[in-house]
């Protein structure tokens, strides 16, 4: 999360995609960063918060964020 806040400042585009498990972590990471609505994009499970994906499971992953990505990048 603070990532993309230090991008965002920058000028960059950026979208934050946090795991359901963490976004907690995220939404608390976006309040002490002055940010307290900064959106991000979270996913779930099956996709376990340990990046140990098969194959499959990532192609599935990017057809579902692809659309969410994109959208956020061009909303504002």
């Amino acid at each position: 999360m603070r990532d993309s806040v230090e991008l965002d400042w920058a000028g960059v585009a950026s979208v934050c995609i946090a795991h359901s498990a963490l976004a907690g972590s995220a939404r608390a990471m976006a309040r002490i960063s002055g940010h307290d609505d900064y959106p991000f994009i979270t996913i779930d499970y099956p996709f376990v918060p340990f990046a140990v994906w098969t194959p499959e499971e990532i192609a599935a992953l990017a057809l579902e964020l692809t659309p969410k990505v994109r959208a956020a990048l061009t909303s504002g």
